[in-house]
């Protein structure tokens, strides 16, 4: 436990790090922009092809795919219920907002430090299905509303989907695995040796978008979507803990998955579609800081 809240305190430490860069101007938002893109396109992928390499691929860790996708179904069907009294533009934001997480940039650290490639393994499979409802599902409804076209866009979405490097990559190392091919030893080299930059990236880039201030006037609807998401995601992470028959790191990786921060793609979609950028960034800000004093609980209370 304790070299548990060390890699926590290094990561906080990392992140606060981000901040003060940002505050001084010394690194500004948008440079973080290429920083993200650096990450996701770059030492993630890599990350991926390094853990996958090493691993065995139980059967049962593609459920964790498909739990992540049936997951953010849901909470877009429950979240239209929640939120059926907001206006369209509201409703569109939200729904587009409140499925997926931010594993790659938030999860990823964190597990690789306390877990390795093993836990990597688990979050790994997950954020596939995951992608999917950040790419395909959110892109669908941020598309519907902003726009009262009953007929979204699909070949949009199909490039979307396919234009994602690290769910191509998912795909590919996952593919390379079950049928007991290895890469080159030296491409594994030049994977290895990139992302071992992945972790304090990641963490700077949370650093550098973190921002501490927000509207109060918008304090009841974020207030609303917080209690919602986080209570649905404890409330179906406890259950699938206690009830799925499968090892500790399974049910440790739904019970942690369904609490993170929401996807990064959400910000990017509310500048497409001219939805309320501030507000999102809000949400994302303060999805952060809840979800690392939970997973810290959680640590301290379950691990």
């Amino acid at each position: 436990m304790d070299s548990f809240n060390q890699q926590f305190l290094y990561s906080i430490s990392i992140i606060i790090l981000g901040y003060i860069l940002k505050r001084f101007d010394i690194i500004r938002e948008r440079e973080g922009e290429g920083l993200t893109r650096l990450v996701l396109n770059v030492t993630l992928p890599c990350l991926l092809i390094v853990s996958f390499s090493e691993i065995v691929i139980d059967p049962s860790l593609f459920l964790l795919v498909i739990i992540a996708f049936v997951y953010g179904c849901f909470m877009t069907f429950l979240g239209s219920f929640v939120f059926r009294n907001e206006s369209s533009f509201n409703k569109g934001m939200l729904l587009m907002t409140l499925p997926g997480f931010n594993i790659g940039l938030f999860a990823f650290p964190l597990v690789e430090g306390i877990w390795g490639s093993e836990g990597l393994k688990y979050f790994g499979m997950f954020d596939a299905g995951n992608a999917f409802v950040i790419f395909g599902l959110n892109y669908i409804v941020a598309t519907y509303f902003a726009s009262g076209d009953v007929k979204p866009d699909f070949k949009a979405v199909t490039t979307k989907i396919f234009k994602s490097i690290p769910l191509m990559t998912y795909i590919l190392v996952c593919t390379i695995n079950l049928l007991g091919l290895k890469l080159p030893d030296f491409a594994l080299g030049v994977a290895g040796t990139i992302s071992q930059a992945n972790m304090p990236l990641s963490l700077l880039i949370l650093g550098i978008y973190l921002n501490l201030q927000f509207d109060k006037s918008n304090l009841k609807i974020i207030s609303k979507f917080l209690i919602f998401r986080y209570a649905t995601g404890i409330a179906v992470g406890s259950c699938l803990f206690w009830l799925l028959p499968f090892d500790d790191l399974f049910k440790y990786t739904l019970l942690i998955a369904l609490i993170l921060p929401t996807a990064a793609t959400s910000l990017a979609y509310s500048v497409e579609f001219r939805y309320d950028t501030k507000l999102v960034g809000t949400i994302a800000n303060i999805t952060i800081i809840i979800s690392f004093v939970l997973l810290w609980l959680i640590a301290n209370l379950v691990l």
